[in-house]
């Protein structure tokens, strides 16, 4: 399949926070941005903001009050003042990609933000009602023949009748469909379910669409004619 954004997917991966120093130095210079030595990393905010400082390429150094071996020194050789403590929020997009989420200025703050964006496995929802134009009419009574036999297990998906609507429903297993989660949980890889779909003919269009939601960690999936659209899923003409 072609590849485009994944409109299934939301939230990061592994985010955390990085308290980071935003640091002065010579006049005309542009501010840099460092985190802390892990040697100072015991240090509260109040004992390093306006503080004077050592940094290299990689940290900064808070000199008031602290010893400074020469071996450290000699790799920390630039003057300034750290101006602010920051506490960036990084993650992970699902392609691995590393991504600035945001700034705080608290490490409470940071614990506060990473909770509220953290999309965790069973605290936030993973149902998705999309319309049935996503999928081929083939498709569609492709899926409405698993649910009313028995989809085989080998689909890593159950398909289901909404009772009293005309919405066919797929509750996903073992996902994200990634290379690393179902070798870890079924000993496959990504291409293989995928030709496992194919050998069982599969039309491409559902296909399609189930490897994204499966990809994104989708749990319930809901194809229903009177459904809105997602954007960026390609539409089907039957």
């Amino acid at each position: 399949m072609s590849e485009f954004h994944n409109p299934f997917v939301r939230g990061y991966r592994n985010l955390r926070f990085v308290r980071t120093l935003l640091i002065t130095w010579e006049d005309d210079s542009p501010p840099v941005w460092r985190p802390l030595h892990p040697c100072r990393a015991h240090l509260p905010d109040d004992e390093v903001a306006r503080f004077p400082c050592l940094f290299g390429a990689d940290h900064a150094l808070i000199t008031e009050g602290q010893d400074v071996p020469p071996e450290l020194e000699a790799q920390h050789q630039t003057d300034g003042i750290v101006r602010s403590v920051v506490y960036a929020i990084e993650g992970q997009d699902f392609d691995g990609k590393p991504a600035h989420v945001g700034d705080t200025y608290s490490e409470e703050a940071a614990r506060e933000v990473i909770q509220r964006v953290a999309f965790e496995t069973g605290v936030y929802s993973r149902c998705w009602e999309v319309s049935a134009q996503h999928i081929s009419t083939e498709a569609w009574h492709y899926l409405a023949n698993l649910a009313d036999l028995a989809t085989p297990s080998a689909f890593l998906f159950i398909a289901f009748r909404v009772p009293y609507s005309p919405a066919i429903g797929v509750k996903l297993i073992s996902t994200p469909w990634t290379d690393e989660n179902l070798a870890l949980s079924e000993g496959i890889s990504a291409a293989q379910l995928r030709q496992e779909h194919r050998n069982k003919g599969m039309p491409d269009d559902l296909a399609n669409v189930l490897e994204l939601a499966g990809q994104a960690d989708v749990r319930i999936l809901i194809f229903d004619g009177d459904a809105p659209l997602l954007p960026g899923l390609p539409l089907i003409e039957s």
